[in-house]
């Protein structure tokens, strides 16, 4: 399996408790996904996330729908969670969110390991497009959280 790392880190003006409950909102996440995924979080299996808790998404990806599905497997409020995709359109989905007290606010770190289906083959065919996606979403939700979280 080729597997690609995305880091991306953002000071937020905000104390880590109030920026890791607006993340424990699976519906935030259409709030700083771009529209032009057609992103919408469909439902989640527990009220509360916790370890094992799964949340169910649909998307477009240039226009081919996708569904979604991704299990907690850490969770430490509120400094840390982990997502796993666990059926959706790659091979491996990890993402581990991080947030630590820093200068008066809160440092958030995304770190996303992810794996394309079909190996050496798919990377070829679509890996350039599937980075420059990833880094697409990402610098949109980072203005997204600017905006709404006033960094």
């Amino acid at each position: 399996m080729r597997v690609k790392t995305l880091h991306r880190e953002q000071w937020i003006p905000k104390p880590v408790a109030e920026v890791f409950s607006f993340f424990c909102e699976a519906g935030n996440l259409d709030r700083i996904t771009p529209l032009w995924l057609n992103f919408r979080v469909l439902r989640q299996t527990e009220r509360e996330l916790r370890v094992g808790t799964c949340i169910f998404y649909k998307l477009a990806w240039h226009s081919v729908p996708l569904a979604w599905t991704s299990r907690i497997e850490e969770w430490r409020p509120p400094t840390r969670f982990v997502d796993l995709q666990i059926k959706g359109p790659y091979k491996l989905w990890r993402h581990t969110h991080r947030f630590e007290d820093r200068d008066g606010g809160t440092l958030m770190a995304d770190t996303v390991r992810y794996a394309l289906p079909f190996g050496a083959l798919g990377d070829l065919c679509a890996g350039w497009l599937v980075r420059r996606d990833v880094e697409r979403i990402f610098d949109y939700r980072a203005k997204a959280i600017s905006a709404i979280l006033g960094a």
